[in-house]
């Protein structure tokens, strides 16, 4: 028998839709008090002092590294194995991402090889000018499995680097702090800036919609004039009682303001986040036992160290008899009904990065071989059991008949 598996479907409660209409009855869509009630509480969950809501995790990028200043011809790392936000937002503002390779167990960024990528820029070995000033790092949380942020302290502190954390995939999450000896959410004291997506398929959702955390006074304000056209004060604040209908273009900001009506939905999510990632973690741990014996399957890590956000489940398809056989099986699991990706086609064997900018695959062996063998199944909260055992049966079926095929030829 057949069945359709979604890759996601949103968990969504009678609370959310309430609010949602609450929010278009009371006249108030745009940003307002549903989005400052959501900021506060979302600080609060990752114990950050400030919280700015935007539109995207992209958005919240993109007002990060402009808050702290970076400029055009600068440089700042960024693992290759990413979304195109991580890189881009750099070159929004003029400077170059320098690509770094990722870890072969985590598909986090490696950071012998960050070290490595700066030690081959200064030799001129890099397509980027060896003269150019390194100062900032973009780790990215991969599949919501954090990297240890002391490590990335500490490198960023040898070379003089800001942080903006990327974590996009990474709520709720932690990492055992052997510097603290406690558990350290994502966001909390982990960067300068750490910017969360609230993209329709994360682990919390409002649609579209993002968040920047910090514990800086100055960048939050910076981030929040930037994020709706540099004004000098919150557009609604002019419209309510005793807000004053003038404001003053302080600098040339940009429209990336979250409204009321996403908010809506996102103070509920919010509400639910730990039974959610609670839910998230018991369909991971029955895919690690139910793939166990899955033959040619490599499952993703799972360490004690960690709260693990599990936005994604990420297994790696070893190659049969040197062939490369990720592509099929993802056809024939699409052909079953069931939904699937791959997180991602790194950075640098896009045309942009490998054509005009120059970044070659010998830069990056991890990268370039491990993301041909990358599958991501689906994962989410609501996903019913029967589901999930269909996902997995349907693989291994899948699987051994791509063997018998290949042993037979």
């Amino acid at each position: 028998y057949s069945m359709e598996v979604p890759f996601h479907r949103p968990s969504i409660t009678e609370a959310e839709i309430e609010e949602v209409v609450a929010c278009l009855r009371s006249g108030w869509l745009t940003t307002g008090p549903r989005v400052r009630r959501f900021e506060e509480a979302f600080a609060q969950a990752v114990g950050a002092r400030w919280a700015v809501a935007v539109n995207s995790c992209t958005a919240a990028l993109h007002l990060a590294v402009e808050a702290l200043g970076l400029r055009a011809g600068q440089v700042v790392l960024v693992p290759t194995l990413t979304f195109a936000a991580t890189a881009e937002v750099v070159r929004y503002l003029g400077a170059w991402p320098l690509l770094v390779d990722c870890d072969h167990s985590t598909l986090n960024m490696d950071l012998n090889d960050a070290e490595d990528k700066i030690r081959k820029l200064r030799q001129g070995r890099l397509p980027l000018d060896r003269r150019a000033e390194v100062v900032g790092i973009i780790p990215v949380h991969v599949a919501g499995l954090m990297m240890n942020m002391d490590d990335v302290a500490e490198f960023a502190r040898r070379h003089g680097l800001w942080i903006v954390e990327d974590a996009a995939h990474a709520f709720p999450a932690a990492y055992w702090s052997k510097h603290t000896q406690s558990w350290r959410k994502a966001g909390e004291k982990t960067a300068a800036v750490t910017c969360f997506s609230f993209y329709a398929n994360k682990t919390i959702t409002t649609g579209e919609g993002g968040m920047a955390v910090t514990d800086d006074a100055q960048l939050a304000a910076r981030i929040r004039q930037m994020s709706l056209h540099g004004l000098s004060h919150d557009a609604w604040s002019r419209y309510q009682a005793g807000g004053s209908w003038d404001y003053q273009i302080l600098s040339p900001g940009y429209k990336y303001n979250l409204p009321d009506l996403a908010a809506a939905l996102g103070i509920h999510q919010l509400a639910r986040a730990e039974e959610l990632r609670q839910k998230r973690e018991t369909l991971a741990r029955s895919y690690l036992e139910g793939l166990s014996d899955a033959s040619f399957v490599e499952l993703p890590p799972n360490p004690s160290d960690r709260v693990h956000a599990w936005h994604l489940f990420v297994i790696r398809i070893r190659s049969l008899t040197g062939q490369n056989i990720r592509d099929e099986l993802i056809r024939k699991l699409r052909e079953a009904g069931i939904g699937c990706s791959v997180h991602w086609r790194p950075l640098h064997l896009h045309p942009y990065y490998r054509d005009i900018l120059g970044w070659s695959s010998d830069l990056f062996p991890v990268a370039t071989t491990i993301w041909q063998q990358l599958l991501s199944l689906p994962l989410f909260p609501d996903m019913t059991i029967e589901e999930q055992q269909y996902v997995v049966k349907t693989l291994k079926a899948v699987l051994n008949q791509s063997v018998s095929v290949r042993k037979a030829a």
